[in-house]
């Protein structure tokens, strides 16, 4: 059976996405656009407006037009929007997760787990919510001199560019968007060209629940031309950007010439690290090769694509990840049976076969390792593969790959498994399977990654995430997100009529 989304497409009634720039949606000045193809299936889905310099010039000239009022409104008015958007992204969960399956085909059965979920992007904005009234200086007493008071403040960082990334638009928008529009600051948002129908519906809430006209605006299109004018334009104070190491340290260069604050998350090797006291090994193999091949196939930048098990458990945990992997199933998105995803263009597709290549000389393949052909032969599906035996300085060990693919390799004590964990150039996340408190303890404190699961991991929104090393800077979530949209200003002021 010829596998198809048109028939999902039609009933969503997409529209052609424009660019939403001052509070009216228009086309891009020059007209151009980007068909979207889907990649289960390489079908047509719609058109969206590609954003080209002068485009982004209206959207920074937007925002920077707005600052003075938004930078200085009242917290209940920035309360009030983030609170009302909230409630209407839980509102229009479903149709949002529909508008997600058509752009990047993640399942609408993964679109409703916590973590991937619109209710975790509505958590967030609640959450930000809380620091609006909150997030303040300090006085402080005199050091020396005169009579006079020591004050800080938290001022909005101004007009900022965030760049979105296809894999998570839900929360990767709140997690952005929410703590920038908290603090003050207005923005120039950049969907994935891969993921941009979801993004514009959000957008358009936004508009609903009363933002105010050149506060937020968007902008799509692919890297060039549109992500590279918005990282590179004059009057942007900051760039927040999700998505690959090679774009990442492309900002770090752009932002020199104006020493733009950047926040940047650029994805990881993350580590599982399976001990022979692990609760459950299989439950462990199960965990770790269900995050590298369900929802997303591998596509998600925290997820545990190394694994490094004991030799005493070693036997078990591969058979168990063996039958996890043989469990995936993939088709349809809207079809509530199908749990994963196919890799989200034909270039990733490449890719990650070249890297399949490499791991059949670099390691011992246990299973997958090839496209799926058949029904799926019209998409980018890559089936679920395990490569064991990995020398951990392999290239399928030390380079993120985006795929359905773990690399098992063996270790035979606390020392070894830490040190094979940190060798690496990565450092977002890790995790850790096993029964001793005081070991995990341990060893969690040891290895450098920015967030450690004990037997399991979730998502949380008020809790902040990101990487060490180059795995990016600063980071997303909590009070240190929302403090990283605004600028600390000390002011000295005299209390009697001599100068301090």
């Amino acid at each position: 059976m010829t596998l198809t989304v048109l028939p999902h497409r039609d009933a969503a009634g997409l529209k052609a996405g424009q660019l939403y720039v001052g509070g009216q949606w228009t086309p891009a000045r020059d007209g151009a656009t980007w068909t979207h193809l889907h990649p289960a299936t390489g079908e047509e889905i719609g058109e969206f407006a590609v954003a080209g310099a002068a485009d982004v010039d209206d959207a920074v000239a937007a925002a920077r037009e707005a600052f003075p009022s938004w930078g200085t409104s009242r917290a209940s008015t920035r309360i009030g929007l983030l609170l009302k958007y909230a409630e209407l992204l839980r509102a229009h969960a479903d149709e949002l997760r529909a508008l997600q399956a058509l752009d990047n085909s993640v399942p609408l059965s993964f679109g409703a787990i916590y973590a991937t979920s619109v209710a975790a992007a509505a958590d967030v904005f609640t959450h930000h919510a809380g620091w609006v009234d909150k997030a303040g200086g300090q006085t402080l007493p005199p050091y020396q001199g005169g009579d006079h008071l020591a004050l800080t403040f938290r001022e909005p960082i101004g007009v900022v560019g965030a760049i979105l990334p296809w894999n998570a638009p839900f929360l990767l928008f709140a997690q952005k968007v929410a703590p920038a529009l908290g603090a003050g600051c207005t923005m120039v948002l950049k969907a994935s060209e891969y993921a941009s129908f979801a993004v514009i519906r959000m957008v358009e809430l936004l508009a609903e629940a009363g933002l105010p006209d050149g506060v937020l605006n968007l902008v799509t299109g692919p890297g060039d031309p549109t992500g590279e004018r918005l990282i590179t334009h004059p009057d942007v104070d900051k760039v927040s950007f999700t998505g690959s190491r090679a774009v990442g340290k492309r900002i770090v260069e752009a932002s020199a010439g104006t020493l733009k604050r950047v926040s940047l998350e650029l994805g990881g090797k993350s580590p599982a690290i399976v001990f022979p006291d692990a609760p459950n090994v299989g439950l462990a193999a199960m965990t770790t090769m269900g995050a590298v091949t369900m929802g997303l196939s591998g596509q998600a930048c925290v997820a545990n694509t190394r694994a490094l098990v004991h030799r005493d458990v070693y036997d078990e945990f591969l058979g168990a990840a063996q039958g996890m992997a043989a469990a995936v199933t993939y088709g349809d998105p809207f079809d509530p049976g199908v749990i994963s995803c196919p890799l989200v263009n034909g270039r990733q597709l490449e890719r990650v076969l070249g890297y399949l290549e490499k791991g059949k000389a670099e390691g011992r393949l246990v299973t997958g390792g090839e496209r799926l052909g058949g029904d799926y032969a019209s998409g980018n599906f890559v089936a679920p593969t395990i490569f064991a035996d990995v020398d951990n300085h392999a290239t399928i060990a030390q380079e993120e790959i985006f795929g359905p693919v773990l690399a098992v390799v063996p270790f035979e004590s606390e020392e070894e498994a830490i040190a094979l964990a940190n060798d690496t150039e990565y450092g977002l996340g890790a995790g850790l399977f096993t029964a001793d408190s005081a070991r995990a303890f341990r060893v969690a404190r040891r290895l450098r990654a920015g967030t450690i699961g004990v037997n399991g991991f979730q998502v949380e929104p008020h809790l902040p995430f990101g990487g060490f090393k180059q795995s990016g800077l600063g980071r997303e979530g909590g009070l240190s997100a929302f403090e990283a949209y605004t600028e600390l200003k000390t002011v000295l002021m005299p209390l009697g009529e001599e100068l301090m």
